[in-house]
């Protein structure tokens, strides 16, 4: 999750020079710890630095596990301080790879929202929506705000309701609908001397940051750590105590998957996975001065890593590699509900 507090609250550039410098310590979350200082020194208002920050990056774009991803916030980043030319042309880009990736779908159309280009953006969203979610029966929550911009832009543009429309109605859950939410008059009624009028409108605004607020409590997902099998035995051989954690690789796998079902049923969302490493773990017990051997460090880890930016979504897309690794679809490994 990008930060968005404001520079009143927090020195952005100071926390933007910490992330930079953790990155050279984590060079291995680079990616991630960057983009965070990036967004500090956008809304510190050092566009030029940021960019640079994403050129940086993407200097060795065959290192980064979402290239994709930093070219679209540069975009936005560029439109932002005058460079609409060369974030047009990103955009392009962007959109012609297709990326798997919600994320940059969604950036690039919120940029061109953000100008007053409501075709391109709408256009934008529906193409990342249709890729992604085409008999897809339940969207996964990173898919979520796809379907809620595309419905937003729309409205705007006075466009009649679909079925992605009417999907994103089924996801929003705040008391005051989309159709509400996302109405152009919305912009009328801030201006009204009516009382009832600008009531109404601070009750809309008021469940808009509710809902805002819920989706920054969670600034990363809620994690489950994953032991690749060679791992788990250096892990167990270097730790015997951890046995008891961990009886079996299969068990330990099953445990995963059904810990992650049983979250997503009582309505946690933003799930994921973290694959652990020995050295890693060794290296963050150092770092809490405590022993490897001690089982309460291990959610400490997993919830480390997705603060990194480690974590994996769960549930995979369909038709995706499962997450365990065992090189079949998840719907014909661990997704398989028999």
């Amino acid at each position: 999750m990008r930060p968005d507090t404001s520079a009143e609250h927090v020195d952005h550039n100071a926390e933007a020079a910490r992330l930079e410098r953790t990155a050279g310590l984590y060079p291995e979350d680079a990616e991630h710890l960057l983009l965070q200082a990036a967004a500090h020194l956008e809304l510190a208002d050092d566009r030029p630095r940021a960019s640079s920050l994403y050129d940086r990056l993407l200097a060795t774009p065959s290192s980064l596990e979402n290239p994709l991803l930093v070219r679209a916030l540069k975009a936005a980043n560029l439109w932002e301080y005058g460079h609409e030319a060369e974030a047009r042309a990103i955009i392009d880009g962007v959109r012609a790879s297709a990326p798997r990736d919600p994320a940059p779908w969604v950036i690039v159309a919120e940029a061109l929202e953000a100008h007053d280009e409501l075709e391109a953006a709408q256009e934008t969203f529906t193409q990342g929506t249709t890729l992604l979610l085409t008999d897809v029966t339940d969207p996964p929550y990173a898919t979520h705000p796809l379907l809620f911009g595309r419905h937003r832009v729309r409205r705007m543009l006075g466009m009649p309701h679909d079925d992605w429309d009417a999907r994103a109605d089924t996801l929003h859950k705040a008391p005051v609908s989309l159709d509400e939410l996302h109405d152009p008059k919305r912009v009328w009624a801030l201006g009204s001397d009516n009382p009832a009028e600008l009531q109404a409108e601070i009750a809309r605004l008021q469940s808009e940051l509710t809902t805002a607020r819920e989706a920054l409590s969670r600034p990363f997902p809620v994690a489950v750590l994953h032991w690749p099998a060679d791992e788990l035995t250096e892990l167990i051989a270097a730790y015997p105590s951890l046995e008891s954690e961990y009886p079996s690789h299969e068990q330990h796998l099953a445990t995963i998957e059904a810990s992650l079902r049983e979250l997503a049923a009582s309505g946690t969302g933003n799930l994921g996975i973290v694959p652990g490493t020995v050295p890693s773990y060794e290296a963050f017990a150092a770092s809490e001065l405590a022993s490897p051997a001690d089982a309460s460090l291990l959610p400490q880890y997993a919830t480390t890593l997705a603060a990194r930016g480690r974590a994996v979504p769960w549930p995979p897309e369909q038709g995706t590699a499962c997450w365990c690794g065992s090189g079949r679809t998840y719907g014909e490994c661990h997704g398989d509900a028999g």
